[in-house]
């Protein structure tokens, strides 16, 4: 059975192939990222890469999605049907569904897309908070462990320097999401070079206050097995979401270790020969993954389909204990409509008194909101001008900040975080069997 470490070092060398082929890419980011990557995917993860969409997989977000040769080469190792090698011989080329940043709407195993750094980020918080209003809704006594997915999250240095992150974060602190983690690419280099020219902040500590659970790893490269130990100590953490710095080399073992040079540009044939001989691999195999390391990543079909199968089997107890909530369930989980909502909403001529767009929402929201439990959402601190809190339903707020809120409830107070709550809806929605809604004044479109 193939180590930890020619696993890592199979991924690295793939996804310099991957690049290299392509001509254009970015090869140092998934190279140090590789073991977060073989640790999260081969150890921590429930999914199934024969059933992608199954609704109780944890999900994954690559908010640095520059890397995204990181994620086609686990999608690839771990037996996604989309993810052929012809795709990852087609890296950035038009009609593969493998692009330059991951595109959901393409890819089986995307679950949002990312690129404009810090988007991922967010939206990840949205499918924290999706799964988080789920499980208050759906688990029932005897079944508390239904609906019970994480939210995984790579991010780096540019994610974090962006505003929108910024903001989701202070929301998920506030919300004390106790199913998020996030692991944190500190390879100290963007595309100007070092982070000390503009990046100089404790993250860390700013995570801390903004309520988050907080780790370090300081070898990333090579200290697995702490990788391991502090995500399933993140997993134990109820009451807060959890970030875990991870120091790693961009475009570890070539000549361009540790250098902006690794960052966005092909290494060059010669030199992934160099890193490949380093590794004891044949260093003229291209995309070459030994029989050992594929036996090993194969188990995850295996795994996989044992989860849904134990999942399914739960819920069809579920069905029988609580006949109404699974058929409902069921229904979100298909992404069907209620029928019915048509019916439920006014209807005008134009010789009725005139309205204000804001209060015909309302009236909208409070007819639509008590008939369509997957209609979630609310305003970034403007409930009272853009009239947009449900009445039938109470906040979603931790339970015991809010006399009568839980994750049960549906009204989101988003707070002044405009780009955020924009970012977090599209993870609501991406989440799916959710209908999400936010407000706020179009003249802040000028910001």
């Amino acid at each position: 059975m193939a180590s930890d470490q020619k696993c890592i070092n199979t991924i690295r060398c793939l996804a310099a192939d991957t690049v290299q082929k392509a001509k254009s890419g970015h090869p140092g980011a998934p190279m140090g990222m590789a073991p977060m990557a073989h640790i999260l995917w081969s150890k921590i993860m429930n999914y199934n890469p024969a059933s992608p969409h199954w609704f109780n997989r944890d999900r994954f977000v690559l908010s640095n999605g520059h890397a995204c040769a990181l994620q086609y080469c686990m999608l690839y190792l771990t037996g996604y049907q989309d993810m052929t090698l012809k795709e990852l011989q087609s890296f950035r080329q038009v009609d593969s569904k493998t692009p330059g940043h991951p595109e959901s709407h393409m890819t089986d195993g995307i679950e949002v897309s990312t690129g404009p750094l810090g988007q991922g980020f967010a939206n990840a918080v949205g499918l924290a908070i999706a799964a988080a209003n789920y499980a208050a809704v759906y688990n029932k006594p005897g079944f508390e462990n239904l609906l019970n997915n994480h939210t995984y999250v790579f991010t780096g240095d540019g994610c974090l320097q962006e505003g929108v992150s910024c903001e989701a974060a202070s929301l998920a602190g506030h919300l004390k999401l106790g199913n998020l983690i996030v692991l944190y690419d500190d390879n100290h280099i963007t595309i100007d070079g070092e982070t000390e020219l503009s990046f100089t902040e404790d993250v860390v500590k700013r995570f801390d206050a903004y309520g988050w659970h907080t780790q370090i790893i300081e070898d990333g490269d090579n200290d697995f097995a702490g990788i391991e130990r502090a995500i399933r100590n993140a997993q134990q953490v109820k009451d807060k979401p959890s970030f875990i710095k991870v120091r790693t080399t961009i475009g570890i073992d070539s000549s361009k270790a540790g250098t902006e040079k690794a960052h966005g540009s092909p290494l060059g044939d010669a030199e992934i020969e160099k890193v490949k001989a380093k590794y004891g691999f044949d260093p003229k195999a291209l995309f070459n993954v030994d029989q050992d390391v594929a036996d090993i990543y194969s188990q995850a079909k295996q795994k996989g389909k044992a989860l849904e199968s134990e999942w399914q089997s739960l819920f069809g107890k579920y069905q029988a204990a609580f006949p109404d909530l699974a058929k409902e369930l069921e229904r979100r989980m298909k992404g069907e409509a209620v029928h019915a909502w048509r019916e439920v909403l006014p209807t005008y001529k134009p010789t009725d008194a005139p309205k204000s767009t804001r209060a015909l929402s309302q009236i909208c929201i409070q007819k639509l909101a008590p008939l369509l439990p997957e209609f979630i959402g609310g305003s970034a601190d403007l409930n009272p001008s853009t009239l947009t809190y449900m009445e039938c339903s109470p906040d979603f707020q931790p339970e015991g900040l809010i006399k009568g809120a839980s994750f049960a409830g549906r009204n989101i107070r988003f707070g002044v975080r405009e780009h955020a709550m924009a970012a977090v809806c599209n993870g609501l929605s991406a989440f799916g069997g959710i209908i999400p809604y936010c407000s706020t004044f179009l003249n802040f479109i000028q910001y």
